[in-house]
Formats: structure tokens, sequence, C-alpha cells
């Protein structure tokens, strides 16, 4: 049976009616969100200091797996030599021992390699490939000193120390990594143990507090140091020894790469230079563009990861169960580079974060 039609139009009037009566006032909607935003607060806060009561509790030790090999070079190896090891067991870094003292010597990084690079490509005179042979690991300091280079710090800490003061001692000393370094108390001598990462710390927590899955405020509404700090970027027609320089004078371990509209496309990192090193440190190398360096990049690249101001803790934390990541890019919905989120930002966050 169907209605006439003046009577289907008041049907709908009253219908629409009741709807607007039923409806959830503005002013009702608005408190509910600022309770559901609230609770997010304090779920985050809560989740914070439970990670934070974890890293003060467990030793630096209990982060590390149950198997591991661990690569120590000594200080009277070249730097060629000691690159080449690095490249064949697809390492960044490794411990360093003088034998002479029996006394860990510091730390060996992409740092070290992009300092060499410095100082050759200041002293053009100097044969390279020759002095690449005689150079050795503990001659890198006077390198340091030709370049005018702070030392990096030989900073380590005890294996069974906390991980909150290994976290603590790293973002003090802007380290990416610090050597466990335990000392036998019958004689005093020193033992390398393992290197602790930022990321081996992350995962950790990823694998191991459930309160994790508890930081869903926005990244947009938390403080992150240095978050929105203008960039140091490159195109890829930028040449290598410009990205390189801005490495080693703004002390970063990434470059990113964008285009005319600040469009992420590439990355360029500190370890792409031990490539760079391998091949001589000629001029020629030197003066590739970015696009050109990139293309010899070996295939174990992990990628580049981004994330939006939307995400949360607890996704990223997630991610870095599987992936092996060092820093996320911050996009826009149409791939502009807003910023960058350090593993660092993370840690410093969690350390002392939601006070």
């Amino acid at each position: 049976m169907s209605l006439p039609s003046g009577e289907v139009q008041q049907f709908f009037t009253e219908r629409q009616q009741q709807q607007q009566n039923n409806a959830i006032p503005e002013e009702i909607l608005t408190s509910i969100s600022r309770i559901g935003q609230e609770q997010i607060n304090r779920d985050q806060a809560y989740a914070i200091q439970a990670i934070r009561l974890s890293l003060k509790s467990k030793s630096s030790y209990d982060v590390l797996p149950v198997s591991f090999r661990l690569i120590v070079l000594d200080t009277s190896l070249s730097v060629k030599r000691a690159l080449n090891i690095l490249l064949q067991n697809s390492i960044v870094s490794a411990p360093l021992w003088n034998s002479k003292t029996s006394r860990f010597a510091g730390l060996l990084t992409s740092a070290d390699f992009i300092n060499v690079i410095q100082y050759f490509h200041r002293n053009p005179e100097q044969d390279q490939r020759h002095n690449l042979d005689r150079l050795t690991l503990d001659s890198l300091r006077e390198i340091e000193k030709a370049i005018g280079v702070e030392p990096i710090e030989k900073i380590s800490t005890p294996p069974f120390s906390s991980i909150f003061l290994a976290c603590d001692q790293m973002l003090k000393t802007k380290a990416r990594r610090i050597p466990l370094v335990d000392e036998d108390k019958a004689t005093h001598r020193e033992i390398i143990v393992s290197v602790l990462t930022q990321y081996r710390i992350l995962k950790f927590v990823a694998l191991n507090c459930k309160e994790t899955r508890m930081l869903m405020k926005p990244l947009k509404d938390i403080k992150f140091e240095k978050k929105y700090e203008e960039l140091s970027v490159a195109r890829m027609h930028t040449p290598v020894r410009t990205v390189i320089n801005l490495l080693a004078t703004k002390g970063i371990s990434s470059v990113p790469i964008v285009d005319e509209n600040f469009k992420l496309l590439n990355v360029y990192e500190a370890v792409d230079v031990l490539s760079l090193v391998k091949s001589g440190i000629n001029n020629q190398e030197l003066y590739l563009t970015v696009g050109q360096a990139l293309m010899k990049r070996p295939d174990t690249f992990e990628g580049v990861y981004v994330c939006t101001l939307n995400d949360k803790l607890a996704t990223i934390l997630e991610l870095i169960k599987t992936s092996k990541l060092h820093r996320l890019f911050i996009v826009d919905e149409e791939g502009k580079l807003l910023g960058l989120l350090t593993l660092s930002d993370i840690l410093r966050y969690i350390l002392f974060g939601e006070t």
C-alpha cells in the first residue's frame, strides 16, 4: 500500500524531526572526545613510567641474544683492512682493542671513515691509496686533530649495569651504540662483551614490555626534542662530497634526498661512505652525484622508513619488532618531508618524557 504524496512528505518531515531530537548534542560529543583523549594521555603516561621502570630493573646483558658473534679489531690493523672486515661481515662498526695495553680503545664507526675522506679531500697531495694501506686504526686520532674534529668519546658501560644507565650515557654523548666492557676482578683486565645499540634496546622494549600497546598518543601531540628543527637535505644531483660535508659538520647520520617539491625520494646514510672509502676516495668518486652514488649501494639496504604525525609509538615499536630501522622520516599525505624521528628521540622520550 502506498501513501498519498502529502502524507509521504509529512512522514519524512516527522522522521527527520525525530532524528534531530534523538541526535547527541555537539557539546556532549566534544565532552566524550575530551574524555577519550584524557584517557589516552593517562594510558600513555602510565605506559612510559612502566617501561622506564623496566629499563631501570633490567641489565644491559639482558638485552643480548642467547647466541651472538662479536668482531673486535686490533688498533694495529690498517684502515683498509679494517674496512674490508666490516664489509665482509656486513657490519658498520666494531670495538677496538689495543694489544699493547690490553685495553678497550674505543669504537670504530662510519664517522671515522668520514673523517678519513675529509682529511684526504683537504690534502689532495697525499697519495690516498698508498696511505690507506699504511694508515692504521690507532693513527685515526691524528687525523681527527689534523682536521679539527673532536675525538669521539671512548664511552662504555659494564654489562650488568642497567639498560637505563646505558641509554642515558648514549644520549648524553650523542652515541648511537655503546660497548659493554667488563673487568676481570682477579687480573683487572678488560673484557669486551658486546656492543649495545639503540635499535637493539628498542626492539627489546617492543618484545618484552606489553605496555607499548598503550602508547596511542599521535606523534603530533608528543614533544620530541629536535623533531621540527630545520633538516639538512640534498637533491639527486647534489655532489657526494657536499653530502659528506653535511654529515661531518652537522654530526648527523643521514641526509634525506628530496625533489624540487620537497617530496622524499631516498636517503644518503653515513654507512654509504664505507663503499666510497673502499674504492679509494679519489676526486672522481667524490664528484659523483648522490643519484649515481646510490646506484652503487648494496642490495642489503633496508629501505627508507616513513611515518606521519598521526602515527603512534605503539605502531612504530610494532614495526621495530620486525624491521631493522634507524630513523623514520615524517611526511605529509603527499609525501612531502616534514621532519625526522630518530631512535634517540624515542629513547629520550621513554627515559625522560611524561614526567
